[in-house]
């Protein structure tokens, strides 16, 4: 007797997306030293019919949502979760500038774990290549 083959949570996603006929979605990674460029990528992607994902917050500018060290820290760890998920989310990445600091190599890397494309604005940058 045979049994049905069950479907991986990435399936399911995938499954899900075609019968709600999702445009691909897109996650922007890199430095946000690089908003103004993640920005100009947006409209592109975004012009091009992609759903885009993007970091939400420069926590390199001030603001009092990060003043304290001590809450900075933990939220820091939170964003990089909330972009795992994005990058789970996603069928593809574009990364975003002509620096790959230690976070931005650490999405890369598990975008690609998870065999997602991966695109760069600055291709010499890959640490693959």
């Amino acid at each position: 007797m045979s049994y049905p083959q069950l479907l991986t949570p990435e399936e399911k996603l995938a499954d899900a997306k075609k019968l709600l006929s999702l445009p691909g979605i897109v996650v922007i990674c890199g430095s946000t030293r690089f908003m103004t460029e993640m920005n100009e990528a947006d409209l592109r992607e975004t012009k091009a019919g992609k759903i885009v994902v993007k970091p939400g917050c420069d926590m390199k500018s001030p603001h009092e949502l990060w003043s304290d060290p001590v809450e900075a820290e933990a939220l820091k760890v939170r964003l990089d979760d909330l972009h795992r998920a994005k990058i789970r989310l996603a069928d593809g990445v574009l990364v975003v500038g002509d620096y790959i600091g230690d976070s931005t190599r650490a999405e890369i890397a598990y975008a690609r774990s998870l065999g997602k494309p991966v695109r760069f604005t600055h291709p010499e940058v890959d640490p693959d290549a």
